[in-house]
């Protein structure tokens, strides 16, 4: 009778692990409201550092779709004077609420397996209402059911139609470096 019950419970594992690979296999989508997502602008007179800890971000795993998306006022500045600037007299927020990315990654990756991958994203990111093609390098890192993206890059301000008055000029950086990080789990 227990070499029966053991025998029933290790199938009912054994497909449950298989269904549950079969699924991520087929594809499906992972998500986070959570990611954060810190910009930088470094200059020898002044640094500005700010944080979004609501970036909402989804990964289509059958065919390596991805698409994040932030609210500009979801910053959080150290310095609420830099805040407003930030705000009203650069990114426009009222104008420009969000930022976006939309578009693939760009390597086939085996989402059932844990690890970790050097990767790239090609799509169409806008900010300040500007749209531009962009080819983001990160990581994904695949591990206990979620996946991870991790980035740096460089966004400058003239792409985006970014203006800054010369008296600040040489308190902002005319290129700004962006970190991000996403954890996402399977979407419910």
């Amino acid at each position: 009778m227990k070499l029966h019950l053991i025998r029933t419970v290790l199938v009912t594992v054994i497909s449950i692990a298989m269904l549950s690979a079969n699924a991520l296999a087929q594809g499906s989508m992972f998500s986070t409201s959570t990611g954060n997502t810190r910009f930088l602008s470094v200059t020898p007179l002044e640094n500005v550092d700010a944080t979004n800890n609501k970036c909402q971000a989804i990964l289509n795993t059958a065919n390596s779709q991805l698409a994040i998306r932030m609210n500009m006022r979801d910053f959080d500045f150290p310095n609420k004077l830099m805040q407003e600037h930030f705000n009203e007299n650069y990114i426009e927020s009222a104008k420009y609420p969000t930022a976006t990315f939309s578009g693939k990654i760009d390597k086939a990756l085996d989402y059932t397996k844990d690890g970790q991958y050097d990767v790239s994203a090609t799509g169409k990111f806008t900010v300040h209402g500007v749209t531009k093609d962009k080819t983001i390098a990160g990581k994904v890192k695949v591990e206990g059911g979620k996946i991870t993206i991790t980035s740096d890059f460089e966004v400058p301000l003239t792409d985006h139609k970014i203006d800054v008055p010369e008296v600040v000029f040489v308190k902002i950086a005319q290129v700004i470096t962006v970190k991000a990080q996403y954890v996402l789990v399977p979407k419910k």
